[in-house]
């Protein structure tokens, strides 16, 4: 199957990880990839709302002193979740990398809504996105990642190594597609395919 060639469940639901205000800091994070991930992610919940279509929001708590602490301003959603918010059908609240560790249950609410397929989109990439996606695909879900409405920041590791936000983005796609935790995909495949499947329905 191609990348054009997908089929949306009729309750596919779209995960929404951690886009927050405070990931706008760059004096915080850094550089970062792909200024387009806030249009797409943008158009994946107007499409997933439009349809019908199950929307999770998953917003990061982190610990004091953070730009993700709850008592920070950067705890907020960015405005473009904030506008479309009210309409979701379930808010996640994490302390750690994967939404499936959150409150409430990620795991419990997709059981009772017979959910099996999922899309996540968000930021980071190679953080909550992939975490989320990974523990998804080991769960047992069908999981799509369309990478363009997702984004990083350029990251340093142990003794000088160092990555670019897009090279770890290429890893992420990688990671996830070659270990078989998901199908790493585009926003527009996405959205012709919801189109259809909205229509066919």
């Amino acid at each position: 199957m191609t990348n054009t060639e997908i089929d949306i469940a009729a309750n596919s639901a779209l995960l929404v990880i951690d886009v927050q205000k405070g990931f706008d800091d760059a004096s915080f994070w850094g550089p970062r990839n792909n200024p387009a991930a806030e249009a797409n992610i943008a158009a994946l919940m107007d499409a997933w709302q439009e349809t019908g279509r199950p929307v999770v929001l998953v917003r990061h708590a982190s610990r004091p002193g953070s730009v993700l602490a709850p008592d920070q301003p950067g705890h907020a959603f960015k405005d473009l979740v904030a506008e479309r918010a009210g309409r979701e059908s379930l808010l996640i609240t994490k302390t750690v990398n994967s939404a499936f560790y959150g409150t409430p249950d990620l795991a419990d609410w997709l059981t009772a809504q017979d959910v099996r397929q999922l899309v996540v989109v968000g930021i980071q990439t190679n953080m909550c996105v992939e975490t989320t996606a990974r523990m998804g695909g080991n769960l047992g879900y069908e999981v799509l990642v369309p990478l363009d409405a997702t984004h990083t920041f350029d990251l340093a590791g142990p003794d000088g190594l160092h990555l670019t936000a897009d090279q770890l983005a290429t890893a992420t796609a990688v990671n996830l597609q070659g270990g078989s935790f998901a199908r790493v995909v585009t926003t527009d495949a996405l959205l012709a395919a919801a189109g259809a499947a909205g229509a066919a329905g």
